[in-house]
């Protein structure tokens, strides 16, 4: 059964000859005929009767009409919702995004989407990195912007779109007292953010293979959840940290904590992920494209 006898049915339902519905569709007679005589056969039932010079519908025939509007009225509208979303007048996009990315870039991002696109529906996610990728690995997600590196098994990853840089602040005694190498940071106190991820997370991956280098181990002294309770702590002089200047900046903590880059600096680098071999969808491909904009003004 296809859509296009559920169609020809209809229409000579409705004008009672294959010679009218065959008029109407813009068809030869016989085409219509023999796509309705396909659907009896597979049906294994007559749909029409003739009297006098009218089809009439048979039981059957009066029992698949409504179905067959329902049907033909169903694709109707999963063709529209694939235009809109094709042409940005539906739908809805759908990105992960970094722990910290609601403060330095969502609202903005989100603004001048929906701004540019206010048909589309917008649903971002924010996670660890490493959760992200999980999500987009599992189909959770379309697409995912998270900070490298991470585990690429079953994704694309992008090219870079934009590097921030970490630094070492503190106040009080943590004070950094300059440019801050791996060893000094082996022996300083320490409150590092992403707690529930540990050494999974893409920074302290990065920490740890220079400090493996160096022949020395970090370790946090606090572990917490979140960047802005991190910096809160290390602007009450409990322990330094690290952050990226951008964050540092974002949150206010710029005049309260004193700053120093890494020696040799380090980098945040983001890119986007998908799952491997899919198609993403339209709305989020543009969101994408928006974040990219703002990513690079503001790195």
């Amino acid at each position: 059964m296809t859509l296009q006898q559920l169609t020809y049915f209809l229409a000579a339902a409705e004008h009672g000859s294959f010679t009218a519905a065959a008029d109407v569709l813009h068809l030869a007679r016989p085409s219509v005929s023999e796509q309705v005589g396909h659907l009896e056969a597979e049906l294994g039932v007559a749909l029409f009767v003739r009297t006098g010079r009218r089809l009439e519908l048979t039981d059957a025939g009066r029992l698949l009409r409504p179905e067959a509007e329902r049907t033909l009225a169903a694709a109707g509208e999963a063709a529209d919702a694939v235009r809109r979303a094709r042409t940005l007048t539906g739908g809805t996009a759908s990105l992960g995004t970094f722990s910290t990315a609601h403060h330095l870039l969502l609202p903005g991002l989100v603004e001048a989407f929906v701004r540019r696109h206010p048909d589309v529906a917008v649903r971002v996610v924010g996670e660890n990195s490493v959760q992200l990728a999980d999500a987009v690995r599992a189909g959770r997600l379309e697409a995912g912007l998270v900070a490298l590196p991470i585990d690429d098994e079953g994704l694309e990853v992008g090219a870079a779109v934009a590097r921030l840089e970490v630094v070492h602040a503190g106040a009080g005694a943590h004070r950094p007292a300059g440019p801050t190498a791996i060893e000094s940071l082996a022996g300083a106190a320490l409150v590092l953010p992403e707690a529930r991820w540990g050494d999974e997370d893409p920074t302290r991956r990065q920490l740890a293979e220079r400090a493996q280098r160096a022949g020395v181990a970090i370790g946090p002294r606090i572990e917490v959840q979140h960047a802005n309770a991190s910096l809160e702590l290390a602007a009450r002089g409990v322990a330094g940290t690290l952050v990226t200047r951008a964050l540092l900046d974002a949150l206010g903590y710029g005049e309260r904590l004193a700053w120093a880059p890494l020696d040799p600096p380090l980098y945040e680098t983001f890119a986007f992920i998908q799952r491997r071999n899919t198609r993403l969808s339209p709305a989020t491909r543009a969101l994408m494209t928006l974040a990219e904009q703002h990513l690079a003004e503001s790195s």
